[in-house]
């Protein structure tokens, strides 16, 4: 019932009526001052150039995202990191309007089709990097390697270690057991779940790496203007690990971009959104100043809680009538 009430809702957000409503909001609300949305995107490329990654992290195809990041540039104000980090720390205002956009993961279809589009619009970003992973070709992310291995497999069934036999007699099964594989992941002991991932994988294959942007293509950006900020080290759901080991993520991270790129902005972006009380003690302690969750919705600026920072996540279901709806709250 929930999946064929979000499908309605998408197909409504899809038709001209809704575009029309949306724009008789627009008018009336206009730019509301004090407030601050936050956009993630992951990929932005065509669903069928890389089919050994999971199409599910595509945010929007190039095509969607330019006509994103027109209607940004043409009726908000995007805001770059450094200013939104001066407005929490001093207290003052952001123009009224105000988005910040960011991109986690680095993957490398962000330089090829995604950064450019910004470029030409002028509109800042932030890149939120998991640091294990560039120069490192044989690494991948565990939804990437899932995704493949049961995209590779002949079988009509595939068994997961803690969650049992998972049907994959046709797509859509296919499409089914692959929530239902990331969910049981993420609610696992993140050790446990990488087994499982691990055992999966060397039984159907894995996926191929180099998904991810290097670090010369990294410093290129930084150089050219993207922001890049901590992600962690190995992307682990860091409430699914001990404290140290989180400590070491986050400060991991953070040392990663110093050492290869000469800085690192104080923000961070819990990988997933997760966290917990301990988790955001840890990253205040390590003097972050700013940090992001997943929460969908906006923020009041100065924020209360600066660690608990709330984002939009923009997906392929998420049409442009849908997105500025959703800048309205």
């Amino acid at each position: 019932m929930h999946g064929r009430f979000r499908r309605g809702a998408f197909w409504v957000a899809r038709t001209t009526a809704f575009s029309a409503f949306v724009s008789g909001l627009e008018s009336w609300s206009g730019r509301r001052p004090g407030r601050l949305h936050v956009l993630t995107y992951h990929r932005v490329d065509w669903p069928d150039a890389s089919p050994y990654l999971n199409p599910r992290s595509i945010s929007a195809t190039p095509t969607e995202f330019c006509r994103q990041t027109d209607f940004l540039a043409e009726k908000r104000c995007v805001v770059g990191m450094d200013e939104v980090i001066a407005a929490a720390t001093t207290g003052g205002a952001l123009p009224p309007g105000a988005v910040l956009i960011s991109f986690d993961d680095a993957y490398r279809d962000f330089a090829v089709h995604a950064w450019p589009a910004l470029r030409e619009r002028s509109l800042p970003v932030t890149l939120f990097v998991a640091t294990a992973y560039p120069d490192q070709p044989h690494r991948a992310f565990w939804w990437d390697r899932i995704y493949h291995a049961i995209s590779m497999t002949g079988s009509s069934s595939i068994e997961v270690r803690g969650l049992g036999v998972v049907s994959l007699a046709n797509e859509r099964a296919r499409a089914d057991s692959l929530r239902r594989i990331a969910a049981h992941l993420k609610s696992a002991p993140h050790h446990e779940a990488m087994s499982a991932v691990d055992a999966l994988c060397q039984e159907n294959g894995a996926a191929a790496g180099g998904a991810v942007l290097d670090w010369d293509e990294l410093r290129r950006l930084a150089n050219e203007g993207v922001t890049l900020a901590p992600h962690t080290r190995t992307h682990p759901l860091l409430n699914r690990i001990s404290e140290a080991e989180a400590r070491e993520e986050v400060l991991g991270s953070r040392s990663d971009l110093e050492r290869e790129i000469g800085a690192a902005p104080p923000v961070f972006a819990y990988p997933a959104g997760a966290h917990d009380g301990a988790v955001v003690r840890l990253v205040s302690e390590l003097g972050f100043r700013l940090a992001f969750t997943t929460r969908r919705g906006a923020n009041r600026f100065p924020p209360r809680d600066p660690f608990r920072l709330r984002r939009i996540n923009v997906g392929r279901s998420t049409p442009l009538a849908l997105l500025r709806a959703q800048l309205l709250l």
